[in-house]
């Protein structure tokens, strides 16, 4: 833990006092990136009106290698895509219901209720109490982590990024650390897992870490409309609180696979489909109308709230995400702004894997020695709450369970 993080409130003012005294023409920089700003709201409503902001891409595209550069573009605008068809409505049928049965056979609710207020992620984030259900180790999400399928969409998705530059290469992008995240199952009808708007992976780590600023060194002393998200120069250095909230790997791209049919109003995902979000929220915290020592409402330990009191203009753009039909997929950015619904009111089940994009990098290989013996006792992914459900369920995913992938993929063999 670097020392700045025993004491966050002074930290806080520290970081802010400094950089408004040491960005040059700070007032004109907040004002250029919020007019680029607003060209991007306008161009993301038109896009959602004439159908959907959210770029769709067919992994039988992704396979044949017939995705055209103006499709690259425009995820890279962006920061999302939807991948459809990745596995097939029939596989992913049958793990739905195998992940029912995990859950019911290992009277998964009642351990829930005995360990109630464990999980601190949501509490700032939620409407109310989610319907995530903290398993990572059962045997579909292990087959849908492994897919063949799947590590063609993960490297097609960290090829976008500028991966190797000046003789340094700061991910492997076709080869995968497997970041094992949790499930969602939203009954119809339920109000209690809307999320907020927020991006992941760091609060006021932004603005008092060192780290960050070599990331956002275009918006502190450079050009902020410059600022290239898919630049990854310090990405897999940065460092965060520790925290059960905060993800400590490294992801191109968060995501989900759908294992049921989900769309707008079903109390699924919505999006802010704007990669270059960063100069904004940055420059934001530093203006003179927000108080000393608040970074519009960061929290350390927790994801990084966009709301309304502070950030109204990007919150206009916020959309939600196209039909998805079971095997299509999703993914965003780690910048990128994301909610869910507050309501589902469609008459099925919403059920995803949560599975993003983690390449192979120091950082990641670093976090899979820590996740590796988790998988091996079922105990819970080490970046979440230590719950711990699945030490003793029955047919949880095991070492035999994977492909020689698989064990590559968790660290649990070398790469050869």
């Amino acid at each position: 833990m670097e020392d700045w993080m025993h004491d966050v409130p002074k930290a806080v003012v520290e970081a802010q006092r400094s950089l408004r005294a040491r960005i040059p023409d700070l007032a004109a920089r907040y004002a250029k990136v919020l007019a680029a700003l607003r060209e991007e709201v306008a161009a993301v409503r038109a896009e959602q009106a004439a159908g959907s902001a959210v770029p769709e891409i067919a992994f039988a595209d992704i396979a044949a290698g017939r995705v055209s550069p103006e499709q690259v573009a425009r995820v890279k605008r962006r920061g999302c895509v939807v991948v459809r068809g990745v596995y097939s409505p029939e596989q992913v049928a049958a793990w739905n219901d195998e992940i029912g049965r995990y859950l019911d056979d290992n009277h998964y609710l009642e351990h829930a209720k005995e360990k109630a207020g464990l999980d601190k992620y949501f509490s700032a984030l939620a409407s109310g109490r989610p319907q995530i259900y903290a398993v990572y180790w059962s045997r579909p999400q292990m087959m849908a982590r492994q897919g063949e399928s799947l590590a063609a969409t993960r490297a097609f998705l960290n090829r976008l990024w500028t991966y190797e530059k000046n003789g340094e290469r700061f991910f492997d992008p076709d080869r995968q650390a497997n970041y094992a995240d949790r499930v969602r199952r939203r009954e119809p009808g339920d109000a209690t897992l809307g999320l907020s708007p927020h991006s992941d992976g760091g609060s006021v780590e932004r603005w008092c870490e060192p780290s960050f600023h070599h990331l956002y060194r275009e918006i502190i002393q450079g050009d902020p409309l410059k600022f290239d998200p898919f630049d990854a120069d310090g990405r897999t250095r940065t460092k965060e609180i520790p925290s059960p909230a905060v993800c400590s790997a490294f992801r191109t791209f968060q995501g989900w696979t759908a294992l049921t049919r989900q769309g707008p109003g079903d109390g699924t995902l919505r999006l802010v489909p704007i990669a270059k979000t960063m100069p904004y929220m940055f420059l934001r915290a530093l203006q003179p109308d927000v108080p000393e020592g608040d970074l519009c409402g960061a929290q350390p330990g927790r994801a990084l709230s966009a709301s309304k009191q502070w950030h109204p203009d990007l919150l206009e753009a916020l959309v939600s995400i196209p039909q998805m039909e079971p095997g299509d997929t999703i993914w965003w950015h780690s910048d990128i702004i994301h909610a869910v619904e507050d309501e589902h009111k469609g008459s099925g089940y919403s059920n995803v894997i949560y599975i993003g994009a983690a390449p192979w990098c120091d950082k990641n290989a670093e976090f899979l020695k820590r996740q590796a013996p988790a998988f091996l006792e079922g105990r819970s992914s080490p970046d979440f709450a230590a719950e711990d459900y699945e030490v003793d369920f029955k047919g949880r995913a095991t070492k035999d369970d994977l492909s020689v992938l698989g064990q590559q993929q968790m660290g649990l063999r070398d790469w050869t």
